[in-house]
């Protein structure tokens, strides 16, 4: 069911993603030199499918903010602007570039842009495969087919060889990017290559140091990531037992008081914002965890709230360091789904 606060935000979030996702300047375009030549004239030369939003995960995820959105509140969105952009965008040959790309980059965007593209591809595929799919959402799910099963098999090359976790706030995030590449490798029938990998790297963890969070550029909580990684892999049965383990005063009330944001356009610590947004998100899923009535439920519940209103005004009509990305995180928090 789709939130009111969801559907207030919907054209708001979808006109930042529209126009981002075709900025293709400032970019932070990331070149590794074998040899000469190998850098772009400009960024859409290397990447046609997603160019725009100032680097190439940021504008896989404000794509995804905008199919999430045509799919559940197609009337308060420009619904016929966004599939031009799709289509546009979404092109066989265009994807064929990506996946090349990153066939001949294998650790560019690890896990974190594999994640956000396996992302993407599931909300497609689910889509297609949904009784009110159309035309249009199969032909964009069949096209992003290649970079999930291309990302699929990065992930299945890289998990078993991979002997520790990163457990950081930033893009590196192992538990981020397990977590949001699980949809898609359950749908591919490999998705016990990362729930495995999870179990390996964290079921054993205690008496999270929660108090040393945030690091001064942080958009998303080790702690509380790891947490909600957890409460999708662990049989349900050992949830609490483990949360309780890891959180351990979590009913002694809130963990985390909502970051401050001291400069905006520094896109490090603009971070921050993001940090507010996923903690936020965290938050209300650690919530839905738990058994009813459990009485750190309400305590999450109001800190979640607490987080999101500290950085939901910063969506849009802010910097282009915030705007260019964090709609992606005001839509995980605001959308019940995820």
């Amino acid at each position: 069911m789709t939130s009111p606060q969801l559907l207030a935000a919907a054209p708001e979030l979808a006109a930042t993603a529209l126009r981002t996702v075709r900025e293709e300047f400032p970019n932070g375009l990331y070149v590794h030199f074998a040899e000469p030549g190998d850098a772009p004239l400009r960024p859409r030369d290397r990447h046609p499918a997603f160019y725009g939003s100032y680097d190439w995960h940021s504008s896989v995820e404000m794509h995804w903010v905008l199919l999430r959105l045509l799919r559940l509140a197609p009337s308060l969105v420009p619904a016929d602007e966004i599939r031009a952009v799709f289509d546009e965008h979404w092109t066989e040959p265009a994807i064929a570039a990506e996946v090349a790309y990153f066939a001949g980059a294998p650790g560019a965007e690890r896990p974190y842009g594999w994640a956000w593209a396996l992302t993407l591809a599931e909300e497609a595929a689910s889509w297609a495969a949904a009784a009110d799919a159309t035309d249009d959402v199969r032909r964009w799910a069949a096209v992003l087919q290649p970079l999930a099963d291309h990302f699929l098999g990065a992930f299945g090359r890289w998990l078993p060889a991979a002997t520790y976790p990163v457990r950081s706030g930033l893009h590196p995030s192992s538990a981020f990017g397990l977590l949001m590449a699980l949809p898609a490798a359950r749908r591919a029938g490999v998705g016990t290559v990362l729930s495995d990998a999870a179990l390996r790297w964290f079921a054993e963890d205690a008496d999270a140091p929660v108090r040393w969070e945030p690091s001064g550029s942080d958009f998303l909580s080790p702690s509380l990531m790891e947490a909600v990684l957890m409460t999708v892999v662990l049989p349900p049965a050992e949830v609490e037992p483990w949360l309780s383990r890891f959180l351990p005063d979590l009913a002694a009330g809130p963990l985390l008081s909502p970051a401050v944001v001291s400069d905006a356009r520094d896109g490090q610590t603009a971070h921050l914002h993001g940090l507010n947004l996923s903690r936020a998100w965290c938050l209300r899923r650690l919530a839905a965890a738990l058994p009813a009535g459990d009485v750190r439920v309400p305590t999450l519940s109001a800190s979640a709230t607490e987080h999101a209103a500290a950085a939901m005004p910063h969506v849009s009509g802010s910097d282009y360091m915030v705007e260019h990305w964090l709609a992606a995180y005001a839509l995980l928090y605001l959308d019940p789904g995820y």
